[in-house]
């Protein structure tokens, strides 16, 4: 008789009732062990290993115990999942499927006690497809009728609840004014008239003590109570909540409550912060230049002429593009280089620092030059060091030839003689020429240029969350909820069921983002909006596709 591994999954959607002694989930369980001992007879063995995910709905995969079952289910360490019913798995058709793979795969299949089917068979297969069609129908309708309700609520002018802004406290479905905080509101609109920029109001606002408000978490700790961020300010001088509106996405609808600001007021601040962004980016465009302008050629000697395109928000991103893209601009098939112009030119001036702090640079370059005159040039070039303006170093370069694998300068020997403040012809220009080796990352038409010494870009950010979502994973190991979990970090459930799968990356995809080696796009953000594989070896197919 063939012996069948069965491992019990239990989910409860919300976290109610976990705290007591018997709860959901225990009760789910109960009813599989009793229905996998019935079976015993034909070889189903319980595996001792529990699979519990409370407090998480069954809209997502993004689950810990459904992601590691799903794993052991891939190495083959269970035949068999057992849930009390099929939502308790998944409420989603097409993540269903995912899992069916997953199944297939391992051949291995799935049971519900309280429903007559299985997936061991084509018409178990079918029930199950109808089951979850239904349950993912009755999802979506009712958060349908959830959004609609909150914007019919809002068009009306009725506050929908959620973290009650400072100024105001919650009364019903509206708010009414706290006096004390709106003093706080109102001070800090007056400053921004009086100084014209958030950076000022901050400074202002500090020096007259002003504070955001102090709340206590369900948990009982206590946040804010602290000096306001130009971030903050920001958002309390754009909400229209103080001209008494309502805001329900792009739209803004009159509100039923008093307003802290007078809305003509709000309006003429809007504008005056509007114009102040605008300004802010005109002035940061123009002192972008493209430092290495005239100096680039590839390996055919075609020119890198100097590009740009703007963000929406209407910041310039700067590259160097082949001369032979733009000429034969809209052409299939055109071979050519573009490059991210900031990026390179610190590259560039990574590459050429490093040449010229060597101790024989200046030796070599200057053959006939006494020991003081070395010592002199030699102090002369660590002005140029890392920390320093990049301009100065760039000055340096005649031309960069790039080539496939490899980066070629030449310094100029005018410009090297008028920085040591020597004479031209006492540079050895033999000695002016230097090569780099690279390798090229992709990301869509960009290519980044990755030297052979050049630590990599290590994304701090995203080595952070992996490191926390290791250790979050640790604690639900070791029996902690979501809801625990979220209140120790000072977070949400939903930031701690996005970034958790972070624990689970391929060991060599955390080795390259601890060393900077990542793919361009892979980052904390891509993360939140993309579904991560539980197979190493599918993980480093869609990495490689960044």
């Amino acid at each position: 008789m063939k012996r069948l591994r069965c491992a019990i999954y239990t989910r409860k959607s919300s976290e109610d009732g976990l705290e007591q002694e018997f709860n959901s989930l225990d009760a789910q369980r109960e009813a599989c062990a009793a229905y996998i001992a019935s079976q015993k007879h034909e070889g189903w063995v319980l595996l001792p290993e529990h699979y519990d995910d409370g407090g998480l709905s069954g809209g997502s995969l993004e689950r810990p115990s459904l992601q590691k079952l799903l794993q052991h289910i891939a190495d083959r360490r269970v035949d068999q999942i057992v849930v009390y019913k099929i939502d308790r798995l998944t409420r989603s058709l097409s993540d269903f499927s995912k899992i069916v793979d997953t199944l297939d795969a391992a051949e291995a299949s799935f049971v519900s006690v309280t429903q007559s089917f299985n997936t061991a068979s084509s018409m178990g297969r079918l029930t199950l497809n109808m089951l979850l069609s239904f349950a993912q129908f009755e999802r979506e309708v009712t958060a349908e009728r959830i959004r609609d309700k909150i914007a019919a609520s809002k068009r009306k002018g009725l506050w929908m609840g959620g973290q009650v802004p400072l100024g105001y406290r919650a009364d019903g479905r509206t708010l009414k004014i706290n006096e004390a905080e709106a003093k706080t509101i109102r001070t800090l609109y007056d400053l921004y008239e009086q100084h014209g920029t958030v950076r000022e109001v901050k400074v202002a606002a500090g020096k007259l003590g002003l504070r955001s408000r102090q709340r206590v978490t369900v948990a009982g700790k206590q946040t804010g109570g602290v000096a306001f961020d130009r971030g903050h300010i920001h958002h309390l001088l754009t909400n229209p909540i103080y001209a008494g509106s309502i805001r329900h996405k792009l739209t803004i609808h009159d509100g039923q409550h008093d307003a802290i600001i007078d809305p003509d007021r709000w309006d003429r601040i809007q504008e005056q912060l509007q114009d102040g962004a605008a300004k802010g980016r005109a002035r940061k465009t123009a002192k972008q230049r493209s430092l290495l302008c005239g100096k680039l050629f590839d390996e055919s000697g075609d020119r890198l002429t100097p590009s740009y395109t703007k963000t929406r928000a209407g910041v310039r991103l700067r590259y160097y593009v082949s001369h032979r893209l733009i000429k034969n601009s809209g052409e299939a098939n055109k071979d050519g280089w573009r490059l991210p112009a900031e990026e390179l030119e610190q590259k560039v001036a990574q590459v050429l620092r490093q040449h010229i702090a060597g101790p024989a640079f200046v030796g070599t370059i200057f053959p006939t030059a006494s020991a003081e005159m070395i010592r002199t040039a030699r102090a002369i070039l660590q002005s140029l060091g890392a920390g320093k303006p990049i301009k100065p170093v760039l000055d340096l370069i005649d031309r960069i030839e790039l080539r496939p694998g490899e980066l070629g300068v030449i310094i100029s020997a005018k410009q090297l003689a008028e920085a040591m403040e020597f004479e031209p012809k006492e540079i050895a220009e033999e000695a002016l020429a230097l090569t780099a080796s690279f390798q090229l990352r992709k990301r869509g038409v960009e290519t980044k240029l990755v030297f052979a010494d050049d630590p990599g870009d290590r994304d701090h950010f995203l080595i952070r969350n992996i490191a926390r979502a290791q250790g979050w994973y640790q604690q639900i190991k070791d029996g902690k909820t979501i809801s625990e979990i979220a209140a120790t970090a000072d977070t949400s459930n939903q930031r701690v069921q996005q970034m958790i799968e972070l624990a689970f990356l391929a060991p060599n995809i955390v080795k390259d983002v601890l060393h900077g080696h990542q793919p361009t796009g892979l980052t904390s953000n891509w993360f939140r909006q993309h579904g991560l594989p539980t197979d190493w070896q599918d993980q480093r197919d869609l990495l490689a596709t960044l």
